[in-house]
């Protein structure tokens, strides 16, 4: 037998009470009397009502959701990252409406989809923004923060590493291990992420007198892979690699290993982010740790509680090198 769905119409007419007295009752804080708010909740427990928390959200404008928009689903950083926003937002009574683009940009009909919800706040992690999408947000008064990234002309909160001194720190363990042949394989050039850990990277060795061998990658396993095999089988075998993040380092170290370029002994190979593949027993990859954590419940502060337009935040956390076996 089909069951019958019962609305607050149906409880409003057992109840004798007006259909706006239910959703006074199922509101918290709202005003109702004790003797009216009993006999709802009795009539509703009755006939298993269940209030549609997004209807009445759309009509209090309180609907205690969070847009997410993301990109790069396959990457294994932002499949932690998500799981983490999912989590500590829940904690504190959101739920998250996500938003996957295949686009390299967010488009306006992407927005729309959080518009048409009401959310209370939009986190952006890798995909990009134009000023016009920035502008229809702030015109609906919704706050942004941007995560793992930050973007100096649009004007919203930002969360991420402190990237460029992060990569300092590990152009500089090369360079006190005397590696002096080093390559650096990028992540996709048009983002403020690879942009300041090339920067970081490549000033600390340019000091140091080193040229820096730069491989144009794309954050990706696949582009790596190739890019690092190519190299060696032009004869290029480095004494030390860094990629933009760990599927990048990952996708190098597979490729050394299968041309028989023994780890860390001939090469070194460092990642960047503290995936959870980094540490597994196939790999052990040294990496730059991202404090994922921290930078969650940061983007998330900065969402709910911070004036947004008038004065936003650009905050960069530090992270820590972590030693595995893919250096000495």
């Amino acid at each position: 037998m089909e069951k019958k769905f019962v609305s607050a119409k149906d409880v409003a007419k057992l109840a004798n009470v007006s259909q706006s007295t239910v959703s006074r009752v199922f509101t918290p804080g709202a005003s109702v009397s004790e003797k009216v708010r009993r006999k709802v909740l009795e009539v509703a427990e009755e006939l298993n009502y269940r209030p549609n928390a997004l209807a009445r959200g759309l009509i209090n404008k309180k609907t205690n959701i969070v847009g997410l928009a993301m990109k790069d689903i396959q990457n294994p950083f932002y499949h932690e990252v998500l799981g983490m926003f999912s989590m500590k937002l829940r904690e504190k009574g959101y739920n998250v409406l996500f938003v996957y683009t295949k686009n390299e940009e967010i488009q306006q009909e992407e927005i729309n989809h959080f518009l048409e919800y009401n959310v209370e706040g939009i986190i952006i992690t890798d995909a990009l923004l134009s000023s016009n999408v920035v502008a229809k947000i702030h015109d609906n008064n919704i706050p942004i923060t941007l995560f793992n990234r930050y973007h100096k002309d649009i004007p919203c909160n930002s969360v991420s590493s402190d990237n460029i001194n992060a990569s300092k720190e590990i152009a500089s363990y090369f360079y006190e291990q005397g590696y002096r042949d080093i390559v650096y394989i990028t992540g996709k050039i048009n983002t403020s992420t690879n942009k300041d850990r090339q920067k970081g990277f490549i000033e600390y060795l340019k000091e140091k007198k080193i040229e820096v061998t730069i491989l144009e990658g794309n954050y990706t396993y696949e582009k790596s892979y190739y890019l690092t095999k190519k190299m060696i089988e032009n004869g290029h075998r480095p004494e030390a690699i860094f990629g933009a993040n760990d599927i990048t380092a990952i996708g190098a170290l597979d490729a050394l290993r299968e041309k028989n370029i023994s780890v860390p002994e001939e090469t070194a190979v460092i990642g960047f982010d503290n995936i959870k593949m980094a540490s597994w027993p196939s790999y052990m990859l040294s990496t730059w740790v991202q404090p994922i954590e921290k930078m969650v419940d940061e983007a998330i502060h900065l969402l709910l509680n911070n004036d947004r337009v008038n004065s936003p935040k650009a905050v960069k956390l530090k992270g820590k090198f972590i030693h595995r076996n893919t250096t000495k």
